[in-house]
């Protein structure tokens, strides 16, 4: 889901401010170095006056050849006392204790400077507090509660089988984070309902979110719901773009239970799609759901069937449904205290 246009601009404000904030800093730095360091402000102020002296002997003429070597030469003199004054205010600000980089202006994100973009397009950290905004009206927040490693368990596995698909799942999911920013890889979670498939995928989410990664997560239903709004409503236009580029450039998707949504050719078309968009960008998704490899074949196209089959880890998992049981505990739990 893409920001609104007030939580965009409140973005912006916020790095006018950050700016704001560091020029300041900067110009207290300046004054304490002009007051506490002796010398450093005269050396400072010859570099201007060294600068314009350039530019009216380059400006009273450069007609002969004689005149652009005279020019040559003084930009070099120039060049070369500039070099020896910035080499002289680095000493003493060594001398009086302090960094090289002491009167340069800092940054909270050096790559776009404060600004949220580099050569046009939005800088990661941008991509990042955009994220974190949609990340706190998702319900993620909530499901990682309960959904998160440190509540991992086997207890819940009957047969050999169902645990050993169950660790091979997890491997995998930890594998998947460890290797994140170093190999490409896509998850395909699949098997009975209610064998962990989501809890896995959201734990996965709630690691790299804590990483710094952007992640987006829908369900199925939620996700296609909100894209038909957005191609179906004229005046949507500019939403639906950004929720796209989103869904195509986030470091993770997570989709959960594919299947639940209404299947028709947009929703094939707009699978397909994004599927094939995050490939070529070598970004991450999670999918998860009930339907076997054979139920996928049938209920998407040939294209959808042969691009997750060989673009994703495929993981089984098997076993009882973890959440009735989880509830029947519950009820049981709460039928002995009344007893």
């Amino acid at each position: 889901m893409s920001l609104s246009r007030e939580q965009y601009d409140g973005l912006m404000l916020e790095y006018a401010r950050r700016r704001d904030l560091h020029k300041k800093e900067l110009d207290a730095r300046r004054q304490y170095v002009y007051a506490h360091v002796p010398g450093y402000r005269a050396l400072e102020q010859k570099v201007p006056a060294i600068a314009l002296h350039t530019l009216e002997k380059r400006l009273l003429g450069t007609g002969t050849a004689q005149e652009k070597a005279d020019a040559d030469t003084d930009m070099q003199r120039a060049s070369a006392a500039i070099s020896s004054i910035a080499q002289q205010k680095r000493k003493l600000l060594h001398e009086a204790g302090l960094p090289a980089d002491y009167l340069e202006m800092h940054y909270d994100c050096p790559i776009c400077r404060d600004t949220g973009y580099v050569d046009g397009h939005k800088c990661s950290c941008l991509r990042r507090a955009e994220t974190s905004i949609l990340y706190d009206q998702s319900n993620l927040k909530k499901l990682l509660e309960d959904n998160n490693f440190a509540a991992a368990t086997e207890e819940y596995y009957r047969t050999p089988e169902d645990i050993e698909h169950y660790r091979g799942a997890l491997a995998a999911c930890r594998k998947f984070i460890n290797n994140f920013d170093s190999d490409y890889e896509n998850l395909y979670l699949y098997g009975t309902v209610g064998t962990g498939k989501s809890f896995l995928a959201i734990s996965t989410a709630g690691e790299l979110l804590a990483s710094g990664h952007s992640v987006l997560y829908f369900s199925a239903s939620g996700l296609f719901e909100r894209i038909s709004a957005c191609y179906f409503d004229a005046g949507m236009r500019e939403e639906r773009a950004d929720l796209m580029n989103d869904l195509y450039h986030c470091d993770l998707l997570i989709i959960d239970d594919l299947g639940t949504e209404m299947t028709n050719s947009f929703v094939l078309a707009r699978l397909f799609a994004l599927i094939s968009e995050r490939s070529i960008g070598r970004v991450s998704t999670i999918i998860t759901t009930n339907l076997s490899l054979k139920d996928l074949q049938e209920r998407y196209s040939e294209r959808i069937f042969s691009r997750i089959t060989s673009g994703y880890t495929l993981c089984k998992l098997t076993g009882p449904d973890i959440r009735l049981k989880k509830k029947v505990r519950i009820i049981n739990g709460a039928d002995q205290k009344t007893r």
